[in-house]
């Protein structure tokens, strides 16, 4: 039987022109988790070691065995102009890090103590402050993270960092690359200052003195630790994580729909119509989709009016064109060369009549210098004529003597 292909662009008639069908949605996810299953299965059981943290049914009662299914969003253009190192903050239905193994470092302005004083406290949700097992202030930060070793080692101690809001911007010189080249522990944002009041609440607002109650920061960390994270760099392509391989589908399309939303209204420039395609997948899976345009441009004006030429009529203009380009550039090459060679002759006659002239300059000094020096001593000099004005050489018979005996 021939597969069938369905249509996953949904046209409504009112509000978005576009969005997303959630049946397609949740036929992806059944697939995808059944799928990481499946593969996760087969490779417990060809594996000779044992998984000492499963159950007797073959299922871990650990966080650690659940894979992140990420979700993909192809856009028609660059989504941001510049990378920015504030990842963006979507809300979402159900929270990606409430699990009570999962490890909290805070970063906090100085001094650090009131902010540890502040977690101690009793109104304080026990809940919260067993996960956060970390609480540094930047000087500290600044003065025993210095080396890549250590940043390192941080970074392999915590799952998720959190950062006073106050002191964000200065963490990318002191942290440096381990954090900030991959993003998947970037330090995210959190306001935990007290609300502004009046002139000395501000002050000590930039100083760090100035701290929330103890609820209302519990109550901004957990705000912060339900959102879905948004990592923006210039690019046509942006993966978030939405949800956990061990979740139910309705859960993860719950979490995806919601995700999806949000990066559509907050930052995608001009909403759907800039979305290429929307995608699912885990870590090693292949991505399946749950939405696709019908168009690739995102605006009218992008299109152009007059069809391009088939290629059998663009061949023979093309051909044409290349050989008057060649004729072109033969002609200007005959005519270079033609130059040089008569700039060649033309030097090489120079420079024979040049010798002559000096040769004749030369043997004329010569002559004139011995006549010179003859006149002085009282000589006369004959006047000597070059052979060539010589006329014809005239014999004559001399008288012969004979000696007399």
């Amino acid at each position: 039987m021939a597969p069938t292909s369905i249509d996953l662009t949904t046209e409504v008639t009112s509000g978005s022109p576009y969005q997303l069908d959630q049946s397609q949605t949740i036929k992806a996810s059944r697939a995808l988790l059944k799928h990481i299953k499946t593969a996760r299965a087969q490779k417990e059981a060809e594996s000779s070691t044992k998984n000492l943290l499963a159950n007797a049914d073959g299922d871990s009662d650990t966080d650690e065995a659940d894979v992140d299914i990420w979700l993909v969003v192809s856009t028609k253009k660059h989504i941001v102009d510049k990378t920015r190192l504030k990842p963006g903050k979507i809300q979402l239905p159900h929270s990606l890090n409430a699990s009570p193994e999962c490890s909290i470092c805070l970063i906090t302005a100085d001094p650090q103590r009131v902010f540890k004083e502040t977690v101690a406290h009793a109104s304080f949700p026990t809940s919260l402050s067993s996960r956060m097992t970390r609480i540094i202030g930047l000087k500290e930060l600044k003065k025993e993270y210095k080396s890549y070793e250590t940043r390192r080692q941080l970074l392999s101690e915590h799952d998720i960092f959190l950062a006073d809001d106050r002191i964000v911007t200065q963490l990318p010189q002191t942290l440096g690359k381990v954090f900030y080249k991959g993003g998947a522990k970037r330090p995210v944002p959190v306001s935990i200052a007290a609300p502004k009041k009046s002139k000395d609440t501000d002050k000590a607002r930039e100083d760090g003195r100035s701290v929330a109650s103890p609820t209302q920061m519990a109550k901004e960390i957990e705000r912060t630790l339900s959102m879905g994270l948004v990592q923006l760099s210039p690019s046509a392509s942006t993966s978030v994580r939405v949800g956990k391989s061990g979740w139910p589908a309705e859960k993860l399309v719950e979490n995806i729909e919601a995700m999806v939303q949000g990066l559509v209204a907050k930052f995608v420039t001009k909403g759907w119509r800039n979305i290429k395609a929307v995608h699912i997948k885990g870590p090693n899976t292949m991505a399946l989709p749950i939405w696709l345009a019908d168009e690739l441009w995102t605006d009218e004006q992008d299109v152009l009016e007059d069809a391009p030429m088939d290629v059998e009529e663009t061949e023979p203009v093309k051909a044409l064109e290349g050989a008057k380009a060649n004729s072109k550039k033969r002609k200007a090459m005959d005519t270079e060369t033609a130059d040089v060679e008569q700039s060649k002759k033309s030097k090489k006659t120079e420079g024979d009549d040049m010798t002559k002239e000096i040769a004749l300059r030369k043997e004329k000094l010569k002559k004139q210098k011995v006549q010179a020096v003859r006149e002085v001593e009282g000589e006369a000099v004959p006047l000597v004529l070059p052979k060539s004005a010589r006329g014809p050489k005239i014999k004559t018979n001399k008288a012969r003597t004979v000696p007399v005996s």
